[in-house]
């Protein structure tokens, strides 16, 4: 398929559908300003909204859910931080719990992870109803949709309907310039459609094909997508694709890798360690003593780490039980 004249009828008839239904899944547009303002004041501000996301990746990545787990939670997260006054100690147990909302709507039944495990691998203090909690809240307050429509939504969309050129990126590498946009508040403030074909056309001009170009216009044209508009947000794509790409970012760490855990986890660990039996000595006589010396790597425990401990049912609510508008 060389343009957009022979695209299937269905798949275009789709594109405007989700056009459609896209500003039902916005985020609150008042509230993202408010967000970014908040540097100076008391409630979310950008940087802290930013930090959460970018461990909701990690999180993802570490379960093993889906790109659509990740960018569905990212949008249940703004939407509720836009309609509701939220304080930042707050914060960690709504991304938690947008996370694992978007994973029973996205990933198999099997492969949800436990709420417990959530909880423990995100090192939260807060607990498993808390979390239940929490998650009866946002999913009264906002329209919990398995099939909302998210700039993931597009990218699959336009890649269908140019899959068969053999110059454009793979559909991978389009997951992974999202979900580093997503880790940015800006980003929220596009239009879905926008932001996916932003990623499309900025990795078409790199390519300088004026195929691929056209066909960018001709999704301009059944999108009703404005020069300006996809100008504007590819610039900024562009923008955030150098900046991750840079030597700072890409810098490695080269601290020592240590393992944070709890006091009680320390001393489990303590006390295994003690209780672990001699093994019998192997009878061979080519055996090398040397070659009998274990190598492990230290596990550090933080008794005072703010994120180590876990907290209990008995310990009281970790947030309260209404939030207020």
């Amino acid at each position: 398929m060389r343009d957009l004249q022979g695209i299937d009828s269905l798949l275009l008839n789709e594109l405007k559908s989700c056009c459609a239904k896209e500003y039902n899944f916005l985020p609150r547009e008042a509230g993202l300003n408010l967000i970014e303002i908040n540097a100076i004041h008391s409630g979310v501000s950008a940087k802290c909204r930013d930090g959460k996301v970018e461990e909701l990746r990690s999180l993802t990545s570490f379960f093993g859910y889906r790109t659509q787990t990740f960018v569905q939670a990212v949008n249940l997260l703004d939407r509720f931080l836009t309609i509701m006054k939220v304080q930042p100690k707050h914060v960690p147990c709504i991304g938690v719990c947008c996370l694992h909302i978007a994973a029973k709507m996205v990933e198999e039944e099997s492969n949800v992870s436990p709420t417990h495990e959530l909880i423990r691998i995100s090192q939260s203090r807060f607990t498993v109803s808390d979390l239940n909690r929490m998650e009866k809240i946002i999913s009264e307050k906002l329209s919990v949709d398995p099939d909302m429509v998210t700039a993931l939504t597009f990218l699959h969309l336009y890649h269908s309907a140019i899959g068969s050129l053999e110059e454009i990126p793979s559909i991978g590498r389009l997951e992974a310039q999202l979900k580093a946009c997503l880790c940015r508040l800006v980003f929220s403030k596009a239009k879905p459609s926008v932001l996916a074909l932003s990623l499309i056309a900025q990795e078409f001009e790199v390519l300088q094909s004026a195929t691929l170009l056209k066909i960018i216009q001709q999704f301009q044209k059944h999108l009703k997508i404005g020069d300006s508009e996809l100008l504007h947000w590819k610039e900024l794509v562009t923008k955030c694709m150098m900046e991750y790409r840079s030597s700072e970012c890409n810098k490695p760490d080269n601290k020592k890798l240590v393992w944070i855990v709890s006091r009680r986890t320390a001393q489990s660990l303590q006390t295994y360690h003690f209780s672990v039996p001699g093994l019998p000595t192997i009878p061979e006589m080519s055996w090398d003593e040397s070659e009998s010396e274990d190598s492990c790597e230290d596990l550090s425990s933080v008794d005072s780490s703010p994120c180590g401990s876990l907290g209990s049912d008995g310990e009281g609510a970790f947030f309260p039980s209404l939030f207020h508008h």
